[in-house]
């Protein structure tokens, strides 16, 4: 699989300067953190499961999360359940139908984590891993040490994306215990732990907020803090370090504003695709593509997504652009491991060696899964190539 290669190959050269690397679910870790993009989430109760899956890799989606958490009732979960084991089934059965994404389960207990590995038999080639919901050193060790067992019973390498969601990490008084104790969970299985996940609506939920689709989470100060505190002890790019996702954004249509679109037109009048504004502002995406903009200043890399039209704009802003791509080959050049500060290539800004280094590494790895657009491509072009004809 690889981003954008639901494009035809011609357009892809016209877009990209660097191409985006193929990849597959035995990709190395490293890679596949990087590469998850736009994670879509679906109920696991969904009864042509297995279609879906299909259909929206064709999309352009590369990794998806089956839940049986809480995007289903109580009473459903059994159900769920064997649905999830009939439609994986189905899906292995006819694979040479086409690419499927990186697969995860979202699962209430860590009980569910064998029992679905036993139930799904060979099926199971096409799991990815399990997500981890309210994660915290006391819930999230059982999920781990049951993932590490259903991994040597089923030979298959199983990954977990653990959820940062529960009250503990969000109130101030036992936030950095909570934090030390994710921390060690998280690196006694550092091998297996792909990407840290933000659950930013239960950090609402908390204190009966919502944030309306003219905010971000980063208008909301209480959220923005844990995201902040979050990144500082779990995201750092010293080797201590995990690939932490964007929260979900909740929104596909708005009817009324209260505030002035986020969304500057002179972008797309240069690039002749005013229809493409007007719909991006109909159905709210002008600020997803702000909350996306600022959840890659803050660190944060992919997205949590609960509708297909929201995969396009995270991998549309999560492109390399040729300035960048061309800022991080000059720091990293060998010649500059003495350090030194030099005039970037397009003459606009300083590029210090030493400080910079770590952002260029990250920039390239970004580069490698998600392809560096050609200079005169911008993220409006992207995003009107990759829409359905």
């Amino acid at each position: 699989m690889r981003h954008f290669g639901h494009i035809a190959p011609e357009e892809r050269q016209r877009l990209f300067f660097r191409e985006p690397s193929v990849f597959t679910a035995d990709s190395p870790a490293r890679v596949l953190a990087a590469a998850l993009g736009a994670t879509l989430y679906s109920p696991a109760t969904r009864p042509q499961l297995a279609d879906d899956i299909i259909k929206q890799a064709g999309r352009g989606v590369v990794s998806m999360v089956l839940c049986l958490e809480d995007s289903i009732h109580d009473s459903e979960v059994v159900d769920a359940e064997e649905n999830l084991v009939r439609q994986f089934t189905d899906l292995a059965a006819r694979q040479e139908a086409g690419e499927v994404p990186l697969l995860f389960v979202r699962v209430r207990f860590p009980e569910q984590i064998p029992d679905l590995v036993q139930r799904l038999g060979p099926a199971v080639r096409l799991l990815s891993g399990f997500v981890m919901p309210k994660f915290t050193e006391e819930r999230g060790m059982p999920f781990l040490e049951a993932l590490a067992g259903a991994e040597v019973a089923s030979g298959r390498r199983l990954f977990a994306m653990p959820v940062l969601e529960s009250p503990e990490l969000l109130y101030r008084e036992s936030r950095v215990d909570t934090l030390e104790g994710i921390s060690r969970a998280v690196d006694k299985y550092r091998d297996r732990v792909l990407a840290l996940r933000l659950g930013v609506t239960d950090f609402c939920s908390s204190y009966a907020l919502r944030r309306a689709p003219d905010m971000t989470a980063y208008d909301v100060q209480v959220v923005a803090s844990v995201i902040a505190d979050v990144v500082n002890m779990l995201g750092r790019a010293d080797g201590t370090g995990f690939t932490v996702t964007g929260p979900v954004w909740e929104y596909f249509r708005v009817q009324e504003r209260m505030f002035k679109p986020q969304l500057r037109r002179s972008p797309f009048l240069e690039g002749q695709a005013e229809e493409l504004r007007e719909a991006l502002l109909e159905h709210a995406m002008d600020g997803l593509l702000r909350e996306i903009t600022l959840d890659q200043a803050n660190g944060l890399l992919g997205k949590t997504c609960i509708h297909p039209s929201h995969v396009l704009p995270v991998h549309a802003l999560s492109v390399v652009s040729h300035e960048e791509y061309s800022d991080a080959q000059d720091i990293l050049k060998p010649e500059r491991g003495g350090g030194g500060v030099l005039r970037s290539a397009y003459t606009n800004k300083m590029n210090e060696v030493k400080p910079h280094r770590a952002w260029a590494e990250r920039t390239l790895q970004r580069a490698e899964v998600f392809g560096v657009a050609h200079e005169d491509i911008g993220f409006v072009d992207l995003l009107a190539a990759g829409l359905p004809a």
